[in-house]
């Protein structure tokens, strides 16, 4: 239920944003999950056409893309040469994985007056180099746990089939959720509603030990937490608070803090996707029985190509 207007007047979260080293690499990576060719990628323009503005300074900031649409949300990958800009500023300072995800607005002077009332900042402007259009990145991470975008296009978004070209490993394409690890939800949740004009759903806390069933790391776990679902027309937000058990929450907060802990995509016959990832070098993390018994999932360690954490989720 819509509790009052978004923020930027929209709330489809139509784009999820990785930054990486090495494009040709991940772009392969992401090809044969989703079981399509290889994307070829293209250099942003010269900053007299890109006219990239990173914290209030011009820079000459440009960048390797790739654009992979998928059933749900359009995939990014971005690849930074090395003069200033947020994406070069993540990939030091954090390393590779997502960096953002990204929202249209109908005007970019609304969408950052809209910002600065609701006490955010714009981090880098700059205009599109394959199409028409202007993006502005607002300084989200304190209230959002990563950067969203705002997109003003003066044309609309060419819909370009990315070509089936093989197996789908998961046998989907659609990105199900974009879960975090925080601190403080109910924080995090009142800003998440506030900028997606939802209403605050309900928290969940973890079921028994004997309905969830949670191995990490190979040994039993109460994986105790507390979390929260926010739907989105394309998207799920989780929102994940672990308690004082181990599990795959709590060691990431402890080793790299709050953010991006997974992107999840919903499987047929669990068991044969776990097994399809081991053999080709993805081990699973933790897995379980959701908190009321009506489905499980598995967390898969596919950092290493992927740069996030990928779950499996099986719904009864």
């Amino acid at each position: 239920m819509i509790k009052a207007s978004p923020i930027l007047g929209n709330n489809e979260i139509n784009q999820i944003a990785f930054v990486v080293h090495d494009i040709e690499k991940v772009s392969e990576a992401f090809a044969k999950l989703l079981g399509i060719k290889k994307p070829d990628w293209f250099l942003t323009g010269t900053s007299d056409i890109s006219k990239v503005v990173f914290r209030s300074e011009p820079t000459e900031s440009r960048s390797k893309l790739v654009f992979i649409n998928t059933e749900g949300v359009q995939i990014e990958l971005i690849e930074p040469d090395h003069n200033p800009g947020t994406m070069r500023e993540f990939l030091d300072e954090v390393g590779e994985g997502i960096h953002h995800f990204a929202l249209d607005v109908g005007s970019m002077k609304e969408g950052v007056k809209s910002l600065t009332e609701h006490q955010l900042h714009v981090l880098q402007t700059g205009e599109f180099t394959a199409s028409n259009g202007r993006y502005a990145y607002a300084d989200s991470f304190d209230q959002y746990k990563t950067l969203f975008e705002l997109l003003e296009r003066d044309e609309p978004q060419p819909i370009i089939d990315p070509g089936l070209d093989g197996e789908l490993l998961l046998g989907t394409t659609k990105v199900e959720q974009l879960a975090f690890v925080v601190k403080d939800l109910d924080k995090v949740a009142d800003a998440y509603c506030t900028l997606l004009g939802v209403e605050k759903p309900n928290i969940i806390q973890s079921g028994p030990r004997e309905i969830c069933q949670v191995e990490f790391e190979g040994e039993p776990t109460d994986a105790d937490s507390r979390y929260m679902f926010i739907k989105t027309p394309l998207l799920e937000i989780e929102l994940i608070e672990p308690g004082s058990a181990p599990s795959t929450w709590k060691k990431h907060l402890k080793e790299h803090g709050e953010g991006v802990h997974h992107i999840s995509f919903v499987v047929q016959d669990m068991d044969g996707k776990i097994e399809k990832l081991e053999k080709l070098g993805y081990p699973v993390i933790q897995r379980g029985n959701f908190y009321n018994g009506k489905g499980r999932y598995a967390y898969m360690d596919t950092v290493s190509e992927y740069k996030v954490i990928i779950e499996l989720l099986e719904k009864n």
